[in-house]
């Protein structure tokens, strides 16, 4: 495929500075990039690649120069290459057919709805309905009385727990487990006692689960990952969190059981929260914080325990300063030994 410069401006409403006419045939970041590649440049740091970079044009923001390259500028480049990344791989997606593999165990009372892929044994058990031009691949599980709402994109590996509810056009990442048990036990005369786990687990519209994701059932009620919430690799929520919409949990994240978190929150990489707290709208937990108690909306915290951002920097630049004043302290007390000394002498 083939597209001239002209073609991509307008695909992307963006405003081209150079030759419409120039012909584009694939796209690649911008130290990667190959002469006939479009290439883009949001990120301020890689300005200077801007005329050193051998893609044939570049996406940039609406303030972006170069003396070599034709520039399309863009009020958001990084949403302007997703279309046109869009555009030149539609043709190589590769996309299971419409079928139910003659492996796959399906159960009784299924409702399956139009254009359904179902790969080589994947396991749909009772009484579970799946949505229209949704994607189940090899080896998935789904429990008996789930729900799947249209276009659902699970892929290989995929368990999927009874009485789950998910809504439509979500995509579930290999590997990942959606209603196990919450951890609940009590002990009992010296022994750990299992305390049932009886709710379930409800994930809204544009939810997206990434690889190895663990997201526990209830103990009672629902635990719940609202509309356009991401989650990355890795990370696990524990039985009754509340995650609101539009949320982005970054890899290795964990969030203890009972915990209430808003809508537009980032929770970063390996951030740690207790239970029974809540996070406000538009709150970040920056990477590594453990989260101790509740954070006000629109909140930057970060540290162990975590804290106001600009309170955590102040606090980990007195500890970089520790080895020169255990040095400073260590001479002022000599220097008090010695005038003890001339005072007794």
């Amino acid at each position: 495929m083939q597209k001239t410069l002209k073609d991509i401006a307008e695909l992307v409403g963006g405003e081209l500075i150079g030759d419409p006419g120039i012909k584009i045939s694939g796209v690649a970041g911008i130290k990667e990039a190959e002469e006939g590649d479009i290439t883009f440049l949001a990120n301020p740091k890689y300005a200077p690649l801007i005329n050193t970079t051998k893609a044939s044009a570049i996406i940039a923001d609406s303030e972006a120069r170069s003396d070599s390259k034709p520039i399309i500028r863009s009020k958001n480049p990084s949403l302007a290459f997703e279309k046109v990344i869009s555009l030149f791989t539609a043709e190589e997606q590769l996309k299971p057919p419409v079928a139910v593999h003659k492996s796959a165990v399906i159960g009784k009372n299924v409702a399956l709805g139009k254009d359904i892929s179902i790969g080589a044994y994947a396991v749909i058990e009772d009484e579970v309905s799946l949505g229209d031009n949704s994607v189940v691949y090899p080896g998935v599980f789904i429990g008996q009385k789930t729900k799947i709402g249209k276009n659902a994109l699970i892929y290989p590996n995929v368990s999927i727990r009874e009485r789950v509810a998910i809504g439509d056009n979500v995509i579930i990442h290999s590997g990942a487990v959606i209603g196990s048990d919450g951890f609940g036990f009590i002990a009992v005369e010296g022994k750990h006692r299992k305390i049932p786990q009886r709710g379930t687990v409800e994930i809204g519209d544009d939810v997206e689960i990434g690889s190895n994701v663990t997201i526990d059932r209830a103990r009672f009620a629902k635990t719940v990952i609202g509309r356009g919430t991401k989650i990355d690799n890795l990370v696990h929520i524990a039985h009754n969190v509340i995650v609101g919409e539009n949320t982005l949990i970054i890899a290795q994240a964990g969030i203890s059981g009972s915990t209430v978190i808003g809508n537009n929150v980032i929770i970063a990489g390996q951030a740690g929260l207790v239970g029974h707290i809540k996070i406000g709208d538009g709150a970040v937990l920056a990477a590594q914080a453990v989260v101790t108690n509740s954070v006000p909306a629109n909140t930057i915290v970060s540290g162990y325990p975590a804290r106001k951002h600009e309170n955590a920097l102040k606090v980990d630049a007195c500890v970089q300063n520790l080895p020169r004043l255990y040095e400073e302290i260590k001479e002022l007390k000599a220097k008090i030994a010695e005038l003890q000394n001339k005072k007794n002498g």
